[in-house]
């Protein structure tokens, strides 16, 4: 391992992580690939990353790990996703994904994907999935419970104010921040405000930020994801040699003041159809 990774307390949870995660897209998003995924997770071992992100609807990525993992499981902050927004439904993913990492329990676990003011409503009506997550944190299968979501800020907002999860994981780019209602400004500083952790996604926009591999454009979106209200950011990888450029993005993070950020922000402007593809009205990626 090169320069060590800061790491950052994860909102008021007792927990710190690396600034920069594993995320569970890329080469983990997919099946057949084992080999090419063993070395993305060894090698995000091997640079200190100790924050790894998964979820139950990327294809084999939970697979990939429980079959790589192996003794370094203590040493990470192992993380999953569940979709179904029944409890029923919810605790069979749960089940699932803890068969499929090979583990007893998860450090995080996520309601995914929360779109609409209706499934917030059905999420968290009686037999609704959040009455899944409150009994796994109970009964021991998770430590934490969180929620993500990159389609509607004011729907997580909501989330966090009236349900009570540890986490949320939200878009963070530069065309993201420029919006009046950008999820950092309205999610990611409410969250804060609540002692919640706040773990940034999207930074490189599925690497529709990036013309070819330069590390230091890598570096300026790490730099000015890390200088919103967010404590660590997952970066899904293709392969060992993009998890070591995240890693020493991350290693290198040096905070952009606000005039910096504003300006990174015009200069990615033209990117904002591509970039903000996640947004209503765009398809899905």
């Amino acid at each position: 391992m090169g320069n060590p990774m800061p790491v950052r307390r994860l909102g008021a949870l007792p927990v710190e992580v690396g600034v920069v995660g594993l995320g569970g897209e890329g080469i983990l998003r997919t099946f057949g690939y084992d080999a090419q995924a063993a070395d993305v997770i060894n090698a995000a071992l091997d640079e200190g990353i100790t924050y790894f992100d998964s979820a139950r609807a990327y294809a084999g990525s939970e697979q990939y790990y429980g079959a790589t993992i192996g003794r370094s499981r203590d040493c990470i902050f192992l993380t999953s996703k569940a979709h179904d927004r029944s409890a029923r439904g919810a605790r069979a993913m749960l089940d699932q994904t803890l068969a499929n990492m090979r583990v007893a329990h998860l450090d995080l676990w996520q309601l995914h994907d929360l779109r609409t003011f209706d499934e917030l409503d059905e999420i968290s009506a009686p037999g609704g999935a959040y009455e899944a997550f409150v009994e796994a944190k109970r009964a021991g299968k998770t430590r934490y419970i969180g929620v993500t979501g990159h389609y509607d800020p004011n729907v997580l907002v909501a989330a966090i104010e009236h349900l009570r999860f540890d986490t949320v994981l939200i878009p963070v780019n530069p065309c993201e921040g420029a919006l009046d209602d950008g999820f950092p400004k309205l999610v990611g500083a409410r969250a804060i405000e609540l002692g919640m952790g706040v773990v940034g996604m999207k930074v490189l926009s599925h690497g529709l930020a990036m013309v070819g591999s330069n590390p230091a454009r890598v570096q300026q979106f790490v730099d000015y994801a890390l200088s919103q209200p967010v404590h660590v950011l997952i970066i899904g990888c293709d392969n060992a040699e993009h998890v070591k450029e995240n890693a020493l993005a991350g290693a290198m993070f040096s905070p952009m003041t606000p005039a910096s950020q504003r300006d990174f922000e015009r200069r990615c402007r033209s990117r904002s159809a591509e970039m903000l593809y996640y947004r209503p009205g765009t398809a899905p990626v």
